[in-house]
């Protein structure tokens, strides 16, 4: 407080003259009081409110305890072949219920009077367009690491 003594920025001047007003018998010197207190009273409520959110904890990674880590290799292979065919037979069902609605719009098309050759064809070449552009995915994807499954089953071969 020293080092502001002879400044203008001394406090103690202006607590004094606040203090002699305030202490003189004027019946508006506590509304006036409450009045310039509550928009700092406001301001100091919202900065101590305010909501932060931390960041969630990190997760803990837990290992798969489903399976058995004694399995021997031919139960891994036995497990996988199982898999694999379960996939398989559900790739299939979808394949069937997709051809089923395609002939099922095919009929409706009919009977409204389309083309549906064309239309067949059409789809057809969009079909062939996208598995064409799929299969190109896949190759920039995993030949160029060498994981294609493929080349992975070739490689296993020699």
């Amino acid at each position: 407080m020293a080092k502001f003594a002879n400044s203008r920025f001394n406090p103690a001047p202006g607590a004094l003259d606040f203090w002699n007003e305030f202490r003189k018998p004027n019946p508006y010197r506590i509304p006036l009081l409450i009045a310039a207190a509550v928009p700092f009273a406001l301001i100091f409520y919202a900065l101590g409110s305010e909501t932060y959110y931390v960041a969630p904890e990190r997760p803990t990674i837990d290992y798969i305890t489903t399976l058995d880590p004694d399995r021997s290799d031919a139960e891994i292979i036995d497990s996988n072949i199982a898999n694999q065919e379960v996939k398989d037979l559900r790739e299939q069902r979808d394949a069937d219920l997709a051809q089923r609605k395609r002939d099922l719009y095919k009929a409706l098309g009919a009977a409204a009077g389309m083309d549906v050759e064309e239309i067949e064809r059409r789809a057809d070449e969009e079909r062939a367009i996208e598995e064409a552009a799929e299969a190109a995915e896949r190759e920039e994807l995993f030949g160029a690491g060498g994981n294609d499954p493929a080349s992975i089953e070739e490689s296993s071969a020699q």
